[in-house]
């Protein structure tokens, strides 16, 4: 059994959050939710950005280490969706308990003296998405290797960015339940290590 911690994109705690959290609790792993917009949610990506950029990027880092220090004694493995990847990527490589980083439609800046010796990654994006470009997503496979990181990378052609939330436009069933089969075996492994 893993401990998750799953981070929502910029839209929020929406539903499509707290169904991939049931998910992966019906897989066996305990799983919790940190709501870093304090109840609030946005139906399109211009309302999101606008609540985070509001709150500020630097509180809700703040906000998601707060969530995972009483919890990081256990080996969390942080997982995240969009905003919320890019957040679990940063409390991930700043934690040396962390047991895994599992990054849904995004990634994050990856310090120069980052070192992660080991930590297994997994990122499921878009091909090609917007917020993820090619030439950026190639440097941050770059640097997070010269991290340490083991990483995979799986791609979804056609796809929208947030494709594992159905009530988006980005929805796409297929890459979906490929997605969540491929995580869930991920996690999977890390229980078996």
């Amino acid at each position: 059994m893993s401990h998750v911690m799953l981070l929502h994109s910029a839209y929020g705690p929406r539903p499509a959050v707290e169904s991939a959290a049931q998910r992966l609790r019906r897989a066996g792993h305990e799983v919790f939710v940190p709501d870093l917009y304090e109840g609030r949610t946005a139906d399109t990506v211009e309302e999101g950005m606008a609540v985070k950029d509001e709150i500020g990027s630097d509180e809700l880092l703040r906000r998601a280490i707060a969530a995972a220090a009483p919890r990081s004694d256990t080996g969390l493995v942080y997982a995240g969706f969009s905003l919320g990847a890019s957040l679990a990527q940063t409390v991930a490589l700043g934690d040396a308990r962390a047991r895994g980083l599992l990054l849904l439609h995004g990634t994050g800046d990856v310090a120069e003296d980052a070192s992660a010796d080991g930590l297994p990654v997994q990122l499921h994006v878009a091909d090609p998405d917007p917020f993820e470009p090619h030439d950026w997503l190639n440097a941050w496979y770059l640097r997070m290797r010269r991290a340490g990181t083991d990483v995979e990378v799986f791609r979804y052609p056609g796809a929208g960015h947030l494709y594992t939330d159905p009530d988006l436009d980005d929805w796409d069933e297929e890459a979906a339940e490929r997605t969540w089969r491929i995580a869930l075996g991920f996690l999977a492994d890390l229980d078996a290590d």
